[in-house]
């Protein structure tokens, strides 16, 4: 097959993470592998991995700006070119531009729902999901039908996959050098590794951490990530006096050099579609606590591989928080049991065979 990947950028984040994670599984299966974007700091790992770039104009939120169109003109001499038999979208500006290229020449294409989108009119009278909708999660693929009325026949739940011998678990040594290495003391440190927007709930647990702090004095808190919310984030934690306990870091292209670092992750979304750094942080052996929301609850056995609390509540995310603290053996059994977890049911090798089975299906219609 050949097929074309488009993302509005390849930065940081986890659609560039799922991306690559396709793009060099099929290129690794035999398939050509073109992605189209308009670039990014993960550039260079996609065409390590021989996936031709075609750069277009396509950073933009707005799925009626004109750098659609002309995304659109620039892609028709590519498809032409290359015999492109299929198009995978991955954002909602990238599905319309999928459904023009489909207009104008009738290539197949489908399109991942990575999280929740709202329910805007113009996504509701121009659906533009493809001839099929991955959806990442159980959640998703529900709020793909209720909100949006897809055809559940039209749905395939394929779960994000990693590549679990990557995330080896820290040795206690290992991981009192990593802190240093981050400029973090020696007590213990709880982590989080997710875009700085309102959903992530990152306010909520600065506020957690002041009574986590206030019982135990050594604890840190690790925010690492970019987006928006950064200043207000840092405001809150100058607010609590929480300066020297509480530390922004930029976002990382390998995860796993802040992940070791971790003695306990956190993910204390509002919504989430699944949850791929708290997926890593599992892989890692890290015991994790997360927001009893969407996909984290495919994830997260409650008490069985981590803990789950209730979305935006400080006080049991607090608790939850000290409990693992204070209970080493209880911390260590909980991420022993999300290692396994992970490696049994989200393998990247997964992820890429169903996918190939969707792009299958389709053309063979």
């Amino acid at each position: 097959m050949n097929i074309l990947y488009l993302t509005n950028h390849l930065n940081i984040g986890g659609i560039s993470s799922y991306v690559l994670t396709l793009a060099s599984g099929m290129r690794k299966r035999g398939h050509n592998v073109y992605i189209a974007s308009s670039g990014g700091g993960l550039l260079c790992r996609f065409t390590t991995e021989g996936i031709t770039y075609i750069p277009i104009p396509i950073k933009t939120k707005s799925e009626v700006s004109y750098k659609v169109l002309i995304s659109k003109f620039k892609l028709l001499k590519y498809i032409k070119e290359d015999n492109i038999d299929i198009i995978h979208a991955n954002s909602r500006v990238t599905q319309v531009l999928s459904f023009l290229i489909q207009r104008a020449c009738g290539t197949t294409y489908v399109s991942t729902c990575h999280g929740f989108f709202k329910k805007r009119f113009f996504r509701k009278i121009f659906p533009c999901w493809g001839n099929k909708v991955i959806a990442i999660s159980e959640s998703v693929k529900e709020h793909l039908i209720e909100d949006f009325k897809v055809n559940e026949r039209d749905i395939r739940v394929i779960h994000n996959g990693i590549d679990v011998d990557k995330f080896r678990g820290q040795r206690t040594e290992d991981r009192g050098q990593r802190k240093k290495d981050l400029g973090l003391g020696d007590g213990p440190v709880v982590g989080i590794v997710a875009r700085l927007s309102e959903e992530k709930g990152h306010s909520y647990l600065i506020k957690a951490m002041e009574a986590v702090i206030a019982r135990i004095p050594r604890a840190q808190l690790v925010i690492v990530g970019e987006g928006r919310m950064r200043e207000e984030l840092v405001n809150l934690t100058k607010t609590a006096g929480l300066e020297k306990s509480i530390f922004f870091l930029p976002s990382v292209m390998d995860t796993q050099e802040v992940l070791s670092g971790m003695d306990l992750f956190v993910l204390p979304s509002l919504k989430e579609g699944l949850g791929l750094a708290l997926m890593e942080a599992m892989a890692c052996g890290l015991c994790v606590i997360g927001s009893d929301v969407g996909g984290i609850k495919s994830l997260i056995q409650d008490k069985y591989n981590g803990l789950l609390v209730r979305p935006a509540d400080t006080q049991e995310l607090s608790r939850a928080i000290l409990e693992l603290l204070q209970n080493p053996a209880q911390a260590k059994s909980l991420g022993a049991n999300a290692r396994v977890f992970i490696n049994q049911n989200f393998s990247q090798e997964k992820m890429i065979s169903e996918t190939e089975e969707v792009y299958s299906e389709c053309l063979s219609r």
